[in-house]
Protein backbone atom coordinates (compact mmCIF):
# COMPACT_ATOMS: atom_id res chain seq x y z
CA UNK A 1 0.00 0.00 0.00
CA UNK A 2 0.99 3.46 -0.98
CA UNK A 3 1.74 6.11 2.13
CA UNK A 4 -0.85 8.40 0.10
CA UNK A 5 -3.03 5.67 0.24
CA UNK A 6 -2.49 4.99 4.25
CA UNK A 7 -2.89 8.41 4.62
CA UNK A 8 -6.54 8.34 3.09
CA UNK A 9 -7.90 6.12 4.72
CA UNK A 10 -6.81 7.36 8.18
CA UNK A 11 -8.39 10.19 6.94
CA UNK A 12 -11.57 8.49 6.17
CA UNK A 13 -11.93 6.73 9.42
CA UNK A 14 -11.32 10.58 10.75
CA UNK A 15 -13.91 11.93 8.86
CA UNK A 16 -16.27 9.35 9.62
CA UNK A 17 -15.63 9.23 13.53
CA UNK A 18 -16.63 12.99 13.21
CA UNK A 19 -19.90 12.72 11.08
CA UNK A 20 -20.98 9.95 13.47
CA UNK A 21 -20.37 12.44 16.68
CA UNK A 22 -22.09 15.36 14.86
CA UNK A 23 -25.58 12.97 14.55
CA UNK A 24 -25.17 12.17 11.04
CA UNK A 25 -25.10 8.24 9.84
CA UNK A 26 -22.73 7.11 7.40
CA UNK A 27 -25.05 4.84 4.50
CA UNK A 28 -21.84 3.93 2.25
CA UNK A 29 -18.02 4.37 2.02
CA UNK A 30 -15.77 4.16 -1.62
CA UNK A 31 -19.04 3.91 -3.68
CA UNK A 32 -17.84 3.59 -6.99
CA UNK A 33 -19.61 4.85 -10.49
CA UNK A 34 -18.98 4.27 -13.61
CA UNK A 35 -22.29 5.27 -16.02
CA UNK A 36 -23.44 8.42 -16.50
CA UNK A 37 -20.54 9.78 -13.99
CA UNK A 38 -17.60 8.57 -13.37
CA UNK A 39 -15.82 8.94 -10.10
CA UNK A 40 -16.06 7.40 -6.43
CA UNK A 41 -17.50 9.42 -3.46
CA UNK A 42 -15.84 9.10 -0.30
CA UNK A 43 -18.66 8.49 2.08
CA UNK A 44 -22.32 9.49 1.70
CA UNK A 45 -24.26 10.08 4.89
CA UNK A 46 -27.72 10.88 6.31
CA UNK A 47 -28.00 14.04 7.99
CA UNK A 48 -31.57 14.03 9.51
CA UNK A 49 -33.67 13.63 6.25
CA UNK A 50 -30.89 15.36 4.06
CA UNK A 51 -28.31 12.82 1.88
CA UNK A 52 -25.10 13.90 1.79
CA UNK A 53 -22.16 13.34 -0.12
CA UNK A 54 -18.69 13.96 1.80
CA UNK A 55 -15.79 14.41 0.36
CA UNK A 56 -12.47 13.85 2.12
CA UNK A 57 -9.17 15.83 1.57
CA UNK A 58 -6.26 14.52 4.32
CA UNK A 59 -3.08 15.72 4.67
CA UNK A 60 0.37 15.34 6.59
CA UNK A 61 1.72 18.36 8.13
CA UNK A 62 5.25 19.17 8.45
CA UNK A 63 7.34 20.10 12.00
CA UNK A 64 5.91 23.24 11.81
CA UNK A 65 2.34 22.51 11.40
CA UNK A 66 1.82 22.94 8.26
CA UNK A 67 -0.17 20.71 5.39
CA UNK A 68 2.66 19.85 2.97
CA UNK A 69 0.54 20.25 -0.24
CA UNK A 70 -1.46 23.26 1.10
CA UNK A 71 -4.84 23.21 2.77
CA UNK A 72 -7.35 19.95 2.04
CA UNK A 73 -9.82 22.42 0.88
CA UNK A 74 -7.44 23.82 -1.46
CA UNK A 75 -8.54 20.76 -3.59
CA UNK A 76 -12.24 20.66 -3.73
CA UNK A 77 -12.80 23.19 -6.38
CA UNK A 78 -16.43 23.91 -7.67
CA UNK A 79 -15.49 21.58 -10.85
CA UNK A 80 -14.94 18.79 -7.71
CA UNK A 81 -17.99 20.07 -6.19
CA UNK A 82 -20.28 19.76 -9.13
CA UNK A 83 -18.80 16.26 -10.08
CA UNK A 84 -19.52 15.04 -6.47
CA UNK A 85 -22.93 16.38 -6.90
CA UNK A 86 -23.75 14.55 -9.73
CA UNK A 87 -22.48 11.29 -8.26
CA UNK A 88 -24.74 11.88 -5.11
CA UNK A 89 -27.55 12.12 -7.65
CA UNK A 90 -26.45 8.49 -9.41
CA UNK A 91 -25.94 7.46 -6.03
CA UNK A 92 -29.47 8.08 -4.93
CA UNK A 93 -31.14 7.28 -8.11
CA UNK A 94 -29.17 3.14 -8.20
CA UNK A 95 -28.98 2.60 -4.44
CA UNK A 96 -33.19 3.74 -3.32
CA UNK A 97 -32.03 6.19 -0.80
CA UNK A 98 -34.83 8.68 -0.84
CA UNK A 99 -34.16 12.12 0.48
CA UNK A 100 -36.02 15.58 0.48
CA UNK A 101 -32.58 17.35 -0.34
CA UNK A 102 -29.66 16.00 -1.00
CA UNK A 103 -25.88 18.05 -0.26
CA UNK A 104 -22.05 17.96 -0.42
CA UNK A 105 -20.03 18.50 2.62
CA UNK A 106 -16.36 18.22 2.46
CA UNK A 107 -14.32 17.43 5.53
CA UNK A 108 -10.52 18.20 6.12
CA UNK A 109 -8.47 16.56 7.96
CA UNK A 110 -4.84 17.70 8.93
CA UNK A 111 -2.44 14.98 10.61
CA UNK A 112 0.09 16.29 12.53
CA UNK A 113 3.40 14.89 13.33
CA UNK A 114 2.53 14.81 16.82
CA UNK A 115 -1.07 14.49 18.62
CA UNK A 116 -4.67 13.99 17.39
CA UNK A 117 -6.01 14.91 14.07
CA UNK A 118 -7.43 18.14 13.41
CA UNK A 119 -11.18 18.17 11.72
CA UNK A 120 -12.53 21.04 9.91
CA UNK A 121 -16.11 20.27 8.19
CA UNK A 122 -17.65 22.24 5.62
CA UNK A 123 -21.26 22.20 4.93
CA UNK A 124 -22.71 22.77 1.56
CA UNK A 125 -19.67 23.20 -0.67
CA UNK A 126 -22.49 22.13 -3.51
Amino acid sequence: MRTSDAVGRYGEQVAVAHLEAAGMRVVARNWRCVDPVRGELDVVARDGDVLVAVEVKTRRCGPDGAPGAGHPFEAVTPVKAARVRRLLVAFAERSGERAPSLRVDAVAVLRPTRGPALVEHLRGVA
